[in-house]
């Protein structure tokens, strides 16, 4: 059987990006409250412990009861959130946290991102809201969203707190290699949302070429190039099957040719690309 048959899923240790452990859950567009908490439960009960959400979501609260009802200790849980682009002034930076904090049902969260540098978006004013929160102890870890390069150096140079993350769209069919050698510049991890073009990579020939040589998912073969090349993902997945199969991912180990196929890839597609994204201004 292949690696991504849920049946043959050994437990499989995560390997970290700093504290950061490299592949999470994400949660965009689980909005159903008990969907969210069952496959939160879930992931974390499978072995994930880095769980991705934001206000923007609007599951804050489930993804919190998820978290309480996983036979995990939430010591054990990465959980990371962001605020979003309309509050983004100092002033909301931290009354919004709090109510994040709140709807998640914790003390503090372990990674608190600005969603996008977009609209209230302030280099200082809000990264001293965000280094506020920090020495409060309301959050252990400051990141960036969406930030291009020269975004992710302004935000380093003027962040009392140390920027540990970027967290972009990233796959390979978006592999961004200037961003990442910008990350790898300023010691801020890559995190990867969208790592699997939202379904795109189960369709390009390179990927399910590799797939089929491995006997694993297309899912795999994208998630295993993303920690060859040190980056963290966090797929969205809902149901068991997907979960474990990304889970799996783990086991997976590709070839130097498999890797040297899959940079060779020159399609490119940005799937997420609202008009405030900073590479459209």
């Amino acid at each position: 059987m292949g690696a991504d048959d849920p049946d043959t899923l050994e437990p499989t240790a995560c390997p970290t990006a700093g504290d950061i452990p490299m592949l999470g859950l994400g949660t965009w567009e689980n909005t159903d409250a008990d969907q969210c908490a069952e496959s939160i439960r879930t992931a974390l009960e499978t072995g994930y412990r880095h769980i991705d959400t934001a206000q923007a979501y609007d599951n804050e609260a489930a993804v919190g009861d998820g978290i309480a009802a996983a036979d995990v200790d939430r010591e054990e849980v990465f959980l990371a959130t962001k605020v979003w682009l309309s509050n983004l002034a100092p002033d909301d930076v931290l009354e919004t946290t709090r109510e994040s904090l709140d709807r998640l049902g914790v003390d503090a969260v372990d990674l608190l991102y600005v969603h996008w540098p977009a609209k209230t978006y302030d280099t200082e004013e809000t990264l001293a809201a965000f280094s506020d929160l920090y020495d409060e102890g309301l959050i252990e870890n400051v990141g960036v969203s969406n930030f291009l390069p020269e975004q992710l150096e302004a935000a380093v140079e003027v962040c009392d707190a140390p920027i540990v993350a970027n967290q972009v769209e990233l796959h390979p069919l978006l592999p961004q290699p200037e961003l990442r050698e910008a990350c790898e510049v300023h010691d801020v991890e890559v995190v990867a949302y969208s790592p699997l073009a939202r379904g795109g990579v189960f369709d390009h020939p390179t990927i399910q070429e590799i797939a089929a040589k491995h006997d694993v998912s297309e899912a795999q073969v994208s998630l295993a190039w993303l920690r060859e090349n040190d980056v963290v993902a966090i797929p969205k997945a809902t149901g068991v099957d997907h979960i474990r199969d990304n889970w799996a991912s783990l086991s997976l180990e590709l070839d130097p040719e498999d890797v040297a196929a899959i940079e060779a890839i020159d399609d490119r597609e940005r799937t997420v690309d609202p008009d405030f994204g900073p590479w459209n201004q």
